[in-house]
């Protein structure tokens, strides 16, 4: 139980995507006020720092029901590292069994958590379109786009390490095909039958992370989906971890998706906040 001074908070990250996340059973953060408060919360120098923020809320659909928001305070429908964290703090915190589910805007997600492991099935997958031209100010990059929850854009590319992915990915987080919405941007390499490496410039965060879940699945999806890979799909992050992509399947019939890894707590601790009246 939280007062006007005093919230308790945990911060994790999964694959080096950090979020702050807070028991919000009982309801003590106005909605009207929730964009702004994360703002100052994932700022990293008057707040605690991280990409997004995660409030877990009762549910009459699932054991749990998150409101999650990106670092500029906007609203995702979903966050596959994200949701990941927020299962393994609900079982650490006694909200939820092992085996749960979490009510999202992109749906009901089921987790499931072993220690330091979460494993989360992800849900509104469609939208898929091949073979795209995205032409920027000074050249045409080629990709792919799929809707994992949110909307990725997917760019395959020779050499990872000297991509301006922060100039290019907001290129074409921004750009006239993906609106009104927007997309992530991955960049994506092929690293072997079940291996990939993948960068991303995130919407809401505007920059480079250094994971994301539901951009790892995109590329692992569309990779799938053009015969390079297959399950498990084992996507090095820029952070340096590895998450797993999990599905049944091949081609244009794959079904089942999972993504898997660690989700870690880095600290916990109290907000005063005393900026935010």
């Amino acid at each position: 139980m939280a007062d006007e001074r005093r919230i308790p908070f945990f911060k994790m990250h999964g694959g080096g995507n950090d979020f702050v996340l807070i028991d919000h059973r009982e309801r003590f953060i106005p909605v009207p006020e929730q964009p702004r408060f994360a703002r100052r919360l994932c700022a990293g120098k008057t707040g605690v720092g991280a990409d997004g923020l995660i409030l877990l809320e009762n549910s009459d659909k699932a054991d749990l029901r998150w409101r999650f928001y990106n670092a500029d305070g906007s609203e995702a429908e979903m966050c596959g590292n994200g949701a990941r964290c927020a299962a393994r703090f609900a079982v650490l915190n006694g909200l939820a069994p092992p085996y749960l589910t979490l009510e999202t805007l992109a749906g009901i997600i089921h987790a499931e958590v072993q220690d330091r492991l979460a494993r989360v099935a992800l849900t509104g997958i469609g939208d898929l379109r091949l073979d795209l031209e995205i032409p920027l100010a000074d050249l045409t990059l080629k990709g792919h786009f799929l809707k994992v929850g949110v909307p990725h854009a997917v760019i395959p590319v020779d050499d990872l390490e000297g991509l301006p992915v922060t100039e290019w990915g907001r290129a074409v987080r921004f750009h006239p095909l993906f609106q009104p919405a927007g997309a992530n941007c991955n960049f994506l390499r092929v690293e072997g039958p079940h291996a990939l490496s993948v960068r991303t410039y995130e919407r809401g965060v505007e920059d480079e992370t250094l994971a994301c879940g539901t951009g790892a699945v995109a590329a692992a999806l569309i990779a799938a989906r053009l015969g390079q890979v297959t399950s498990p799909v084992l996507v090095s992050t820029r952070g340096g971890e590895v998450l797993t992509v999990i599905f049944q399947g091949k081609g244009d019939s794959l079904s089942e998706v999972f993504l898997e890894g660690e989700a870690l707590v880095v600290f916990q601790g109290l907000l005063w906040m005393e900026e935010i009246k």
